[in-house]
């Protein structure tokens, strides 16, 4: 936005001097009376004037118009952002209570021979006497 302000800028001066521009060279192109060359003097200030003020509530408008939309874009951008957050969000919890679930069947898993022995620890598998491989 900063670089359309520049421009802006640089088109208003660019008009106003070239609008002064103008009339200068039209002065000294066609002489006149002193009253018919202020009457023209006042003429073209406010013609200048008036083209200046439109062109500064035309760039107002612009203006608005930009930041309208970019706040609307913003905003749907945000709404994007948290959909997203919560789909993930949604497929994390569903991770979690798989890898709850398998836990789960793990720890019973590893509890089921614990209760087939009657509550004894299952006895240690023979280990090999020593000297032997």
């Amino acid at each position: 936005m900063s670089e359309r302000d520049g421009d802006l800028g640089s088109f208003l001066s660019g008009f106003v001097i070239g609008g002064l521009i103008g009339a200068a060279v039209a002065l000294l192109m066609a002489p006149q009376s002193g009253e018919e060359t202020r009457e023209m003097l006042m003429e073209k200030g406010t013609e200048l004037r008036d083209k200046t003020v439109h062109a500064a509530e035309d760039a107002y408008h612009r203006a608005e118009a930009a930041a309208t939309e970019a706040r609307a874009r913003a905003d749907e951008l945000a709404k994007i952002a948290r959909q997203r957050a919560d789909e993930f969000k949604a497929r994390g919890q569903v991770v979690l209570e798989e890898q709850k679930t398998r836990l789960e069947n793990v720890i019973e898993a590893a509890k089921a021979p614990a209760k087939k022995d009657g509550g004894k620890k299952a006895a240690a598998p023979d280990a090999p006497a020593e000297g032997t491989s």
